[in-house]
Formats: C-alpha cells, sequence, structure tokens
C-alpha cells in the first residue's frame, strides 16, 4: 500500500492536469487544430511541388508532423509547471503529505497522455486524407510507444524552461523560438538530398530528423533498426541532460520561495 501510494498521487495529479481543459478548452485547439492545419496545408498547396502530388507527399509528411506536433506540444508542459509556480500552486502542495516528485510527475504524465491523442487524431485525419500503411500492423503501436518516449525526453527541456522562466508568456516565447528552428532545419517537409551539402550533415543528426525517419520506417516498413536505435539513444542522452538540471533548478526556485 505504501509502494502503490505515491503512483496513486501521482496519477490523481495528471487527472487534475488533465480536467483542466474543461477550463481552458482554446487548449484543445493548440493541440489538435494547429496541426491539422499544417498536415491540410502543406499536404495540398506544396504536395505537387515537392513530391508531384499530394498522395504521395501525404505518405512522406505525415510521420513529420506528428513528430513536429510532439514537439511543439511539450512546450505545454513548461507552461503548465510555470503557471503552478507562479501562483503558489507548488506551494501549497509541498504542505500536502505528497512526495517532492509527484507533481511534477503527474505534470508529465498529463502531457504523455494528450501527446497520445495527438498522435492518434493525426494518424485519423491522414487516413481520411488518403494515407494508408504500407509496413506491418505493429508499426502502429511500436510507433506510439517510440514517440512516447521521446517526448518524454524532450519534455524535460521544457520543464527546465518552465522553472527558469519568469512567467507563463516567456515559456511560450522562449520554447517556440527554440523548437522553429530545430523542426524546421530537419526532414519533416522536405528530403534531405534536396538541401545543401553544409545543410544535410546538420539536418542528419537533428533528433527530429532521426525520430522522423524512424516513424516512417515503422509506418512504411523496410529497416528500421539504425533510426530506431537513434531516436532511443537521443532520449536517453536529453533525459540524462535534462532530467537533473530540471530537478536542480526546481529545487532551487521552490527553496526561494516559488514564485
Amino acid at each position: 500500500m505504501i509502494i502503490f501510494r505515491p503512483l496513486q498521487q501521482t496519477l490523481t495529479l495528471a487527472w487534475r492536469s488533465l480536467i483542466q481543459i474543461r477550463h481552458n478548452p482554446w487548449e484543445l485547439g493548440d493541440y489538435s487544430i494547429q496541426p491539422v492545419l499544417f498536415l491540410v496545408l502543406f499536404t495540398y498547396v506544396f504536395g505537387g511541388a515537392i513530391a508531384g502530388g499530394a498522395d504521395d507527399y501525404l505518405s512522406f509528411l505525415l510521420p513529420g508532423v506528428i513528430v513536429m506536433n510532439l514537439m511543439f506540444v511539450t512546450v505545454y508542459v513548461g507552461h503548465g509547471l510555470n503557471t503552478d509556480l507562479t501562483k503558489g500552486v507548488f506551494d501549497r502542495f509541498r504542505a500536502l503529505p505528497l512526495p517532492r516528485w509527484a507533481p511534477l510527475a503527474g505534470r508529465i504524465v498529463a502531457d504523455l497522455v494528450k501527446q497520445a491523442m495527438c498522435i492518434l487524431l493525426l494518424l485519423g485525419i491522414g487516413f481520411l486524407l488518403g494515407y494508408r500503411l504500407e509496413g506491418p500492423w505493429f508499426g502502429v503501436p511500436a510507433m506510439m510507444v517510440l514517440l512516447l518516449i521521446f517526448a518524454l525526453a524532450a519534455s524535460w527541456i521544457m520543464v527546465l524552461v518552465g522553472v527558469v522562466s519568469r512567467d507563463p508568456e516567456h515559456v511560450q516565447l522562449f520554447g517556440f523560438t527554440a523548437l522553429f528552428p530545430v523542426t524546421f532545419v530537419s526532414n519533416v517537409f522536405v528530403p534531405v538530398e534536396t538541401m545543401p551539402d553544409w545543410l544535410q550533415g546538420i539536418v542528419a543528426v537533428n533528433p527530429v530528423s532521426v525520430v522522423t525517419d524512424a516513424v516512417r520506417g515503422l509506418l512504411e516498413g523496410g529497416p528500421v533498426m539504425a533510426t530506431v536505435t537513434g531516436a532511443l539513444m537521443w532520449s536517453v542522452a536529453l533525459t540524462v541532460i535534462f532530467a537533473p538540471l530540471s530537478v536542480w533548478a526546481l529545487n532551487r526556485r521552490l527553496a526561494r520561495g516559488g514564485g
């Protein structure tokens, strides 16, 4: 019972984060409407120029948009965390018989649930637009697991941004400013081969490109061992670097008085 109580408390705090959407339904728009618009507009506006047709480009674009949206959604982990810090919610949590890590873990678990919903939504829209799986059926659950592992790792970056930022508006400013070059200087929208030689090397090692290649391989079939391994290595690296920094920064901020 003692072992499961912290887990129950974490899940309760995760549910708290999820039901807050009822009070801010526009948050769902950021999770869903924006990526769907990206997918539809890029498919039919640029599909003919880049791939010779919308159907061929959809097969290339959908995995990339899923990964890009995954990165953007992590900003809301930092945004929500910063909101709790600046409004004194974390101070109230400290007065309760909770593990110190439970509020942060609850926030991250809630984000993973939202990430899974976004992935399924984009896959559903993709199928409505004509996307069809070329790989084996287990490619979808394998892709989900891989993306959630990477989402967890990338979330630590935004946890750090959320802790060190002065207010939620700065979290979004710093977060999206950092993510735009990372996501657009990648193979999300165009093949690496079409880029200048000096840029191809940068794009090839970009974690967004590595994860996108892994998702394409899992959904379309073909060899995926190298790309999946690369995506997992990036996940481990991001976690090892940013998780300790985030926890240290959070403890330091709480020691100074939260907000």
